[in-house]
């Protein structure tokens, strides 16, 4: 299990000081969207008023095994910030735009338009093309986003408040984890080839970038398959023809376990390596995946040691360990952080928000993620690698402990890394 230091949760006394002076007054400028003088639907503290963030998000489609989960540690993260005062006078309200847009892209747009002039900011938006395709909106109108997604355009917008490497370079550092480690099993494997395989856009081809780059600096070749939503059984013996060594999977649970599943039942002795967003516990128990799976991951599994996953295991109660609780909890630091300083230093407004979330430099995770991955000027480069483990409560043992290879540490981001390289 996991030890953090001191250091690594070291900001905590600073953030409670500033809940502390914010709590004594409340300022907002007038007319500004999601902050009201009227206390929330359900409010906590007696005179507050309440800040309303949104929330577009997959609770009925491929991912929302994953995401319905981490909406509802979202909501015990926020529901943390109102028992302990609120913020600046406010008590934040993260229920009452709660959209589910299926993972459709049409959806997201819709139901941004619909909610968008009713709240400050948003506490999630699932989704890479989702939120891209709100995000001249959202510079137009000084709106800022929590995601739950990793692409790395994310790094050049900052109206998107990140957390954890995004696909990239946790592909990156699974190929290059691979190649430094894999020669050294007690049965040495030798790697000649990758193919990624994932789903077209900004989630899959950032991933694909990633490994196609480190399978580059290896002299591994390399090759890429697309796969649609709910194709991942079909196109097993298409991957397979080109006889990987490595098979780096991007794409829904569902769907990275009938590729697995498929793969396996057919002969496949290479190895699989699954992006954060393709796990599920479930998957611990299928045939071959103890042998030959490793999965990245932005952080520790559900059952660290950590502070903020100690809070994060009281705040959601009694539930079946998941992974995907501790995402929602993370995610949400940065934007805590950020209007805690917006209300510290003046009123509260979009424009003040978003500079706020331009100016972090450091955020105190409570030991979940080192501070220096709250900077906001420099992406954060570590990945958690893990074996599937059923004795586990996530089905996940650590084996690195945020990690970074060659490649992600060299690489320079001077575009998203899906235009990088084409």
């Amino acid at each position: 299990m996991r030890t953090f230091t001191a250091a690594a949760v070291g900001l905590v006394s600073a953030l409670a000081l500033l809940t502390g002076c914010a709590a004594e007054t409340r300022v907002a400028a007038p007319g500004t969207p999601g902050v009201t003088a009227a206390p929330c639907p359900k409010p906590v503290n007696k005179g507050n008023g309440c800040i309303y963030l949104g929330t577009l998000t997959d609770l009925s489609g491929p991912f929302s095994p994953l995401t319905t989960l981490g909406t509802r540690a979202q909501e015990a993260f926020w529901a943390r910030v109102n028992a302990e005062g609120g913020i600046g006078g406010y008590d934040i309200d993260v229920a009452t735009y709660v959209r589910d847009t299926g993972y459709d892209v049409a959806a997201h747009e819709r139901m941004f338009t619909e909610t968008k002039d009713h709240v400050l900011a948003y506490a999630q938006m699932l989704g890479s093309q989702h939120t891209l395709r709100v995000l001249p909106t959202m510079e137009n109108e000084q709106i800022v986003t929590t995601p739950m997604s990793w692409t790395s355009q994310w790094a050049f917008s900052t109206n998107v408040v990140e957390s954890g490497s995004n696909y990239c370079f946790e592909a990156m550092n699974l190929v290059d984890y691979a190649a430094e480690y894999f020669p050294l099993e007690d049965q040495p494997f030798k790697i000649k080839s990758v193919v990624s395989v994932h789903y077209p856009g900004e989630y899959g081809a950032d991933a694909a970038a990633g490994a196609k780059l480190a399978a580059r600096r290896h002299g591994f070749a390399f090759s890429d398959v697309e796969v649609k939503t709910g194709s991942g059984a079909t196109t097993v013996q298409r991957v397979l023809k080109e006889k990987p060594s490595l098979i780096q999977l991007s794409m829904s649970p569902s769907d990275a376990s009938a590729f697995v599943i498929g793969a396996v039942a057919a002969g496949y002795k290479g190895r699989f390596l699954g992006s954060t967003t393709g796990w599920h516990h479930a998957m611990a128990g299928l045939p071959g995946v103890r042998q030959q799976y490793w999965q990245a991951g932005a952080w520790w599994p559900f059952a660290a040691d950590s502070p903020g996953h100690a809070a994060m295991r009281r705040a959601v109660g009694d539930v079946t360990p998941d992974d995907s609780y501790v995402s929602g909890w993370t995610f949400s630091y940065p934007l805590l952080q950020a209007l805690r300083d917006t209300a510290a230093s003046g009123s509260i407004t979009r424009g003040r928000l978003l500079q706020a979330v331009r100016d972090l430099r450091a955020v105190d995770y409570e030991g979940i993620l080192p501070v220096e991955a709250g900077d906001t000027t420099n992406p954060y480069r570590g990945t958690v690698i893990s074996r599937p483990d059923d004795g586990q409560y996530t089905g996940v043992r650590v084996v690195t402990d945020f990690y970074v290879g060659d490649t992600a540490r060299a690489h320079i981001l001077t575009s998203a890394c899906y235009h990088a390289t084409g």
